[in-house]
């Protein structure tokens, strides 16, 4: 199901697409920038439906959803922004109602989608899910609880999905036999998911030698100050340059893309990389953090040369995850039991994708590919889905 919707005050449009139902519901985020295309929610509806996929375990109380995304263009710091988003959510409150749940994505917080989503008469984001708790009541206070949660006065719903790419990337470092202190790793932005990337990754030992933000790069051999650049960030992900060291550098805006680096994380955008600039990669790995960064032509230029690309259908499937976790009871409202399960999951769920890219002489999206190709039709039989 696709819907294109135009908004009667601004002329911006949004847009709604649900790839799949599982047991009648659809799960993906709502993201808002200017530029923001049908195209590009179709693509990432189809990677929800992936993610999904791709965590089901037979033995968990989390059973998987299908996949949409909703998308708005429009540029979040306008204005007009959140009168746009109030009434796209109050345009599509049925379907948000009965079929999709929905939660922050690229441009949005969750408080924020939950602050436009109560002025648009719903419930909740994710009220579709509902009916499908054994107790209702008892789920949503488990997961009003994790939300509560902060570490270091982060949330834990900012910090979970930056743990998944982070053990996503050590698990490749792992497998490749490289020492963390000898990882230096370059990050495209710095907002939810990218600034939880760069802290996992430096408290882990890797140099973050790089990050990018929409003022432009800022880069420092010998390793930037994560914590004083986090600190330092507005609601948006960008840091004020007051913050940093005489060391550190400012460089242009691509400058992250050809860092002397192991590790790139594209944490921003979608379609950051194309045919054009992945020729200025020098990195071994890049761990998409964003939705679909790397263009397939791109990929397959970084293949021949080398480069291991871990797609962003594994890599930031974390956050996505767990919230079903925890609203489903697999784990409880705790910090120390999210950050461990994601870890688990997402080291597992990397080196499956891994080895059977390997066994079958492929990519590791290629993998990927054919590991939901596995599943789905296992979970077709067991839960029935529309199509």
């Amino acid at each position: 199901m696709s819907i294109t919707w135009t908004d009667h005050v601004t002329g911006r449009q949004g847009f709604l697409v649900v790839d799949r139902l599982v047991r009648g519901v659809a799960s993906g985020g709502l993201r808002m920038r200017a530029g923001c295309t049908l195209d590009e929610v179709i693509g990432l509806a189809r990677g929800m439906t992936m993610k999904e996929a791709l965590h089901y375990d037979p033995q968990g109380r989390y059973i998987p959803l299908g996949g949409a995304k909703g998308g708005i263009d429009c540029d979040p710091r306008d204005p007009a922004a959140y009168g746009v988003l109030v009434r796209f959510l109050r345009a599509v409150r049925p379907t948000v109602e009965n079929v999709w749940t929905t939660g922050e994505d690229l441009g949005l917080t969750q408080d924020l989608v939950d602050r436009a989503a109560a002025e648009a008469g719903l419930v909740s984001s994710i009220q579709a899910v509902y009916p499908l708790l054994d107790d209702e009541t008892a789920a949503r206070r488990r997961l009003a609880d994790a939300f509560a949660v902060e570490v270091d006065g982060i949330g834990l719903d900012e910090l979970v999905g930056g743990c998944g790419v982070a053990e996503s990337a050590l698990a490749a470092l792992d497998r490749a036999g490289l020492p963390y202190r000898e990882a230096r790793v370059a990050v495209q932005g710095l907002g939810t998911m990218g600034g939880a990337t760069a802290r996992f990754l430096s408290r882990a030992g890797l140099a973050v030698v790089a990050v990018a933000d929409v003022k432009g790069t800022i880069a420092n051999p010998d390793g930037l100050d994560v914590e004083a650049l986090l600190a330092a960030r507005d609601a948006y992900g960008t840091v004020d340059r007051a913050a940093l060291r005489p060391s550190d550098a400012e460089l242009p805006g691509d400058a992250w893309l050809s860092a002397e680096a192991e590790v790139l994380v594209p944490a921003a955008v979608s379609y950051a990389i194309d045919a054009a600039n992945q020729e200025a990669v020098t990195a071994r790995w890049i761990v998409e953090a964003a939705n679909m960064p790397v263009l397939p032509e791109a990929e397959e230029a970084l293949a021949a040369r080398g480069v291991t690309v871990l797609p962003d259908v594994v890599v930031n499937s974390g956050t996505n995850a767990w919230w079903w976790w925890t609203l489903f009871g697999d784990i409880g409202p705790d910090a120390e039991q999210a950050f461990a399960h994601t870890r688990r999951a997402m080291r597992t769920l990397v080196d499956r994708t891994l080895t059977r890219a390997e066994s079958d002489g492929t990519t590791p999206r290629a993998a990927a590919h054919a590991l939901v190709a596995d599943r789905l039709p296992v979970i077709a039989e067991r839960f029935g889905w529309y199509r």
